[in-house]
């Protein structure tokens, strides 16, 4: 096998193994709401994964000079305190699989901001993707059973997912600006400043008392270890080796299996109504996928 076919063989099992990861997140984020509060947990998980990004940018003789200040301070407070914050205080009273499939559609709210704030222009598929996935919001909040709990998480959810893709339109800025820049340092900074950000959010935000049982020593690992510092260089070596068309499948396959695995594990069976806007939404996400990967094409075919 040549070298290109054996790293395209190693991104594709690297890709499998970062799906498992990120979908098996959930359910540790869910199992540990009985132990610790949300802004505590999150907190903690920023600061172990900002020791062990940096230590891996150590290793790799990147040198630990600061992106910049203002994006970087951005995506901290958009990404990792608004998308992973909101994502565990969802979870406190919300089901692991409809937390994940709600955050997972900043896909949508990324089309729509690019087009209110980058000019961007809706096509027409991306418009009936946009009107399949609100239908399946609808079906999955079920507000007409007005359960306060249910609806305030999945309200975080989506937030969760407004705020993930509200990051996407600010790295985009400052990808532009700065198109050299190094991601694993970038993810190391932002990292930093969200975890100075979410200590004084748990400081400040009255919360139980932490029972230290082994799972959350066991959750605070997996988050900082496998699922921040082994993923996100999993993910860049995927970006490297496949085409960025079949590495965003991984948004597709990450909430579809957080799905089955809380379903599995936690017994979180979504129902005939829940489970039809998941499905609903999954498609929509493949549609807009789907669109991205053809501009993509359209792309390279307009400059060759």
């Amino acid at each position: 096998m040549s070298a290109s076919g054996k790293s395209h063989s190693l991104a594709i099992s690297g890709l499998i193994i970062l799906t498992l990861i990120w979908s098996y997140s959930w359910i540790f984020m869910k199992q540990v709401t009985a132990y610790i509060g949300a802004f505590d947990f999150t907190s903690l998980r920023c600061i172990f994964g900002a020791l062990i990004l940096f230590l891996v940018l150590l290793l790799r003789g990147r040198g630990l000079r600061p992106t910049p200040f203002k994006y970087t301070l951005a995506i901290a407070l958009l990404q990792t305190c608004g998308m992973i914050g909101l994502a565990q205080w969802a979870l406190m009273s919300g089901g692991a699989g409809k937390v994940a499939i709600l955050t997972y559609t900043m896909p949508f709210w990324v089309v729509i901001l690019a087009a209110l704030f980058l000019g961007e222009r809706l096509r027409r598929l991306q418009y009936a993707a946009i009107m399949i996935a609100a239908i399946g919001l609808l079906l999955v909040m079920q507000p007409w059973q007005l359960d306060y709990s249910s609806l305030k998480s999945a309200l975080l959810a989506i937030l969760s997912g407004v705020s993930w893709g509200a990051s996407a339109i600010v790295a985009k800025r400052m990808y532009a600006r700065h198109p050299h820049i190094d991601l694993l340092a970038l993810t190391a900074w932002q990292m930093l400043y969200a975890a100075l950000i979410m200590s004084a959010v748990a400081w400040w935000v009255p919360q139980p008392e932490v029972d230290w049982q082994p799972i959350v020593f066991w959750a605070l690992g997996y988050s900082a270890i496998l699922a921040t510092a082994l993923a996100w260089s999993l993910w860049l070596f995927v970006l490297r080796n496949l085409p960025a068309s079949i590495a965003s499948l991984s948004t597709l396959a990450v909430p579809v299996c957080g799905v089955l695995f809380s379903w599995w594990l936690l017994g979180e069976n979504p129902g005939v109504v829940e489970g039809g806007g998941i499905m609903l939404i999954v498609l929509a996400l493949a549609i807009v996928s789907y669109k991205k990967r053809e501009a993509q094409v359209q792309k390279v075919t307009s400059s060759s």
